[in-house]
């Protein structure tokens, strides 16, 4: 009994640390892979080059840590978290500006969109 206990508590504090809501739910997602704060400034920043500079996108992931988002073709945009993203944004860089579909558990975080996943499948043009 001490032991399903123990076990319980840890998936409940894991879970917790996470950041993961228990009331999310899967979805499946299809859009293009942006640089959150640069898309915030200028809805048109959906590609690698903005109006700061070539490569904008994929500087301001790899190199300054921004959050890297799915925004969908009627314009929501989801903030991704999980293994989706590799290490300090390793793996989500070589996506920028490609059009992907993840699915994913989505919920809702200090008012914005979460889509947390492990992987993702790019959508041929």
């Amino acid at each position: 009994m001490v032991k399903a206990l123990a076990v319980c508590l840890t998936c409940g504090c894991l879970a917790a640390c996470s950041g993961v809501s228990a009331q999310g739910k899967t979805e499946t997602v299809t859009g293009k892979v942006v640089d959150l704060v640069c898309y915030a400034k200028n809805k048109a920043n959906t590609e690698l080059d903005h109006e700061e500079g070539r490569v904008c996108a994929i500087a301001c992931v790899k190199w300054e840590g921004n959050p890297a988002g799915i925004v969908t073709a009627d314009g929501k945009a989801y903030q991704l978290t999980g293994a989706v993203l590799g290490k300090n944004n390793s793996k989500i860089a070589a996506h920028l500006a490609h059009t992907v579909t993840i699915t994913g558990t989505v919920f809702e975080k200090d008012k914005m969109t979460m889509l947390s996943a492990a992987d993702l499948t790019m959508v041929k043009p």
